[in-house]
């Protein structure tokens, strides 16, 4: 461990590093509710450099779901800018220092267990789901100056519409494409107008997984109430289930971690913590092993290696090849459920109270 330091509040977005500084959102507590809060952290060796305060919630905030925050989405760093969400309570874009350039509290739906996905940044727009109890939507705001671009209805009327996945950005060769889970469906969007170009249905809500793009298809997983992780081939136009679903795999599914792809292969872990890697193209199992423990954070690839942590805080490292290899085992014992960042050499973790960073050896 190179250091630790205490993280104010309460939150389990990850760390966002860029160019020797580190971007993290909070839920701080004050007399008469909660403080929703940037912050900027000094990467060389965890000092705050600023904590700025973006939206105040009035006594305890909106009902989530115990293994949520209220500063759950990641924050984006690009161009001089840092993006910071808090679904439905607000979305605002600050410059390095920490000066408000805009905010925007005016996104009203409905949530369900708070916030979760992650806003995705392309074409100048800032793009995430609004996924909640009724009438889900997909929208996108001028990177700009924070006002609406588009806004497009889920196009699949799901009997639980509410779900919580982070955008995919794509590029094909017709430009870019947005991947973004709901429930009931998976839905390939227009960054510039909202267009749906094609989706995939399945059965599933609650959806919290990114989906992940390789060889000419993207994987995802399909939410609750029993998951089903599936890769689905690129391409077509409407509705593209009976055409471009290659593979499903139930055993092994997660609800809530993100997979990973490494070389000709994807690797994922379940929420009840049975790791599997399988054959990106075929959905072939090579192995499933259990960690043990529960999962919520997504595994993250470094070089050849994977990283696993459990809701506990127990790192498991395994090696990216199609036989099982446990490298290492550690114990941060602390509660995590943020999925953890790498820049360099660097490991960042944050659990409940903490923000570590680690060395690769």
């Amino acid at each position: 461990m190179t250091w630790k330091v205490k993280v104010p509040g309460g939150g389990w977005s990850s760390p966002s590093i860029s160019k020797g500084r580190i971007y993290l959102t909070s839920a701080v507590e004050k007399d008469d509710g909660l403080a929703l809060v940037a912050l900027c952290l000094d990467a060389a060796n965890g000092r705050t450099i600023w904590n700025r305060p973006i939206f105040s919630i009035v006594g305890k905030g909106p009902r989530m779901h115990r293994k949520n925050s209220q500063a759950s989405p990641t924050a984006i760093v690009a161009n001089g800018r840092v993006y910071v969400h808090f679904g439905h309570l607000g979305t605002a874009c600050l410059d390095l220092d920490g000066k408000i350039i805009w905010k925007n509290d005016g996104i009203k739906y409905p949530p369900v267990h708070g916030n979760g996905g992650s806003p995705a940044l392309v074409n100048g727009k800032l793009i995430f789901s609004c996924d909640g109890a009724k009438n889900p939507f997909v929208i996108a705001l001028n990177a700009k100056d924070g006002r609406t671009a588009w806004r497009v209805n889920r196009s699949v009327n799901a009997r639980r519409k509410f779900s919580f996945s982070t955008p995919l950005i794509i590029e094909t060769d017709e430009g870019a494409r947005v991947i973004l889970p709901g429930s009931d469906m998976v839905g390939a969007y227009n960054p510039d107008t909202g267009a749906e170009i094609w989706k995939a249905t399945y059965n599933g809500y609650s959806v919290v997984p990114r989906p992940v793009f390789a060889h000419g298809m993207v994987f995802l997983s399909s939410g609750f109430d029993r998951a089903t992780a599936m890769g689905i081939k690129l391409g077509g136009r409407g509705n593209v289930t009976d055409t471009h679903l290659v593979w499903e795999i139930k055993k092994g599914a997660p609800h809530t971690p993100s997979m990973i792809s490494a070389g000709d292969d994807i690797f994922m872990v379940s929420d009840g913590g049975i790791a599997s890697c399988v054959e990106a193209r075929t959905g072939k199992s090579h192995w499933q092993e259990r960690l043990g423990g529960s999962f919520s954070a997504s595994p993250i690839l470094s070089g050849n290696r994977i990283y696993f942590i459990n809701e506990a805080g127990v790192v498991k490292i395994i090696a990216a090849t199609k036989e099982f290899n446990l490298l290492a085992t550690n114990d941060l014992d602390e509660r995590t459920l943020a999925s953890p960042s790498v820049s360099g050499d660097a490991l960042f973790i944050r659990t409940a109270e903490h923000l570590w960073r680690f060395e690769k050896k």
